[in-house]
């Protein structure tokens, strides 16, 4: 963890009338439609989404988003060109083989992946491991495409550190490999033998397992296996687009609607052109292909196209300061209030973007960091954060009762509104 030490306190920002302009000039900002207008192409919408707000229509409550890019709060919010360019292809049929073949190739060249490598996108980084590896297992063969995962006269085990086993690791079990546990460098040379398909090794998880990313691709390179990196929520930095595959990676899985801000039912997988043209033979828009149901769209292929040309366009320097600009906002509203102290940090691994964390002195409050978190949830508006418990965004340690939140999901204005509504509920349950 990088820690850079406790914010300062000084004034906070004026009243509400300002946060209230400031959200809606950055409404403006980022090509949203005012509230009532009816963006839809050609012409107005009639019936759902008339008034110009569907989830309202729907009774669906709208979230001020500080935890992160997690699916279950729907990922990202696409730019305004990414939605063009998907209403573009919405218009047209293609041939959706021809398309990621051309989309795929697009990709390699933007992202100057290591000769002899190529890229197609996927309904997320969990079917781009399904995939990668369905195709490791069946190589080109129709029969073992069809066959899969019934794995007879296939090769059967993965192997992957303990300390690398995660909840996505259901996606290469979808394949019907047995996940073979290892702990030290002499523990995988003993684990392979004939039946040993590939390695895997799970990113985020990096300085949990004792084999580190850089020497874990040498010991497959090493034993003549693929090994398939899982760096699903590894950008920013940009960089991390290309690394993996110039340190050797085989395959590489990228969620696509994370910080990309591609769809987010996108993701890509990078790695050795015929294994990424071994795992399109085993997804859609393959009919009996075990990843048929992974489909994504001709409008999400084209979209997270877009969304990672304009990734690779922006400046990212400005956007980490713009980003620090937002959390210092909260940090000094709520660091005036006694009990609190309020720390930054990068998690140097997945998430990498600027974090604060807001210890709480349980002397001082009548709620535990996690009551907080549920106050401002069921709040208007919701507000989410985070508490850096197991299970959560964060993949380093964080003190207990400490409510973290990050700021590259909040949209302009936002960041004033939460720093107002978490030093509201702070005071009032003071001890």
């Amino acid at each position: 963890m990088q820690s850079t030490g406790v914010w300062n306190r000084r004034g906070f920002l004026g009243g509400l009338g300002a946060l209230i302009g400031a959200t809606f000039r950055g409404t403006k900002a980022w090509g949203l439609p005012p509230a009532g207008r009816n963006p839809g192409v050609g012409g107005n919408v009639t019936g759902l989404g008339a008034t110009g707000s569907v989830y309202d229509e729907l009774g669906v409550t709208t979230l001020i988003n500080g935890q992160g890019t997690e699916t279950v709060l729907g990922g990202s919010l696409i730019p305004p060109e990414v939605e063009a360019v998907m209403a573009q292809a919405a218009r047209h049929f293609v041939g959706l083989v021809e398309l990621e073949k051309a989309v795929g190739k697009r990709i390699s060249q933007m992202l100057k992946l290591p000769d002899g490598y190529g890229a197609m996108v996927t309904s997320g980084a969990a079917a781009a491991m399904q995939s990668g590896y369905a195709g490791i297992l069946t190589g080109s063969n129709p029969d073992f495409i069809k066959q899969i995962p019934d794995l007879t006269g296939m090769k059967s085990e993965v192997i992957i550190q303990k300390a690398h086993r995660y909840a996505f690791d259901h996606a290469i079990r979808t394949t019907g490999v047995k996940l073979v546990e290892v702990e030290t460098r002499d523990d995988l040379h003993n684990a392979i033998n004939p039946r040993t398909a590939a390695l895997h090794f799970t990113n985020y998880l990096n300085d949990s397992g004792q084999i580190k990313v850089d020497e874990f691709v040498k010991l497959a390179k090493q034993a003549n296996l693929p090994c398939l990196n899982d760096a699903a929520a590894d950008t920013p930095p940009v960089s991390r687009l290309w690394d993996y595959a110039n340190m050797g990676y085989d395959l590489v899985a990228f969620s696509g609607g994370k910080a990309i801000r591609g769809p987010q039912c996108a993701g890509l997988l990078l790695g050795r052109q015929e294994l990424v043209d071994n795992a399109l033979l085993n997804t859609n828009p393959y009919e009996d292909a075990l990843g048929r149901t992974c489909k994504v769209g001709k409008e999400e292929i084209v979209g997270m196209l877009k969304a990672l040309e304009l990734y690779l366009a922006q400046d990212h320097t400005a956007l980490t300061k713009e980003w620090w600009r937002r959390l210092q906002a909260v940090s000094q509203s709520v660091s005036r209030i006694p009990g609190v102290k309020v720390t930054r940090f990068v998690p140097d691994v997945a998430n990498h973007v600027p974090y604060i964390q807001i210890a709480l002195d349980p002397a001082k409050f009548s709620l535990t960091a996690v009551q907080f978190i549920e106050v401002l949830r069921k709040g208007t508006p919701s507000i989410v954060l985070d508490t850096g418990l197991p299970g959560g965004v964060i993949s380093i340690p964080i003190p207990s009762n400490s409510i973290v939140m990050n700021s590259f999901m909040l949209q302009p204005g936002e960041a004033e509104i939460v720093a107002q509504s978490l030093s509201k509920v702070l005071r009032s349950h003071s001890a």
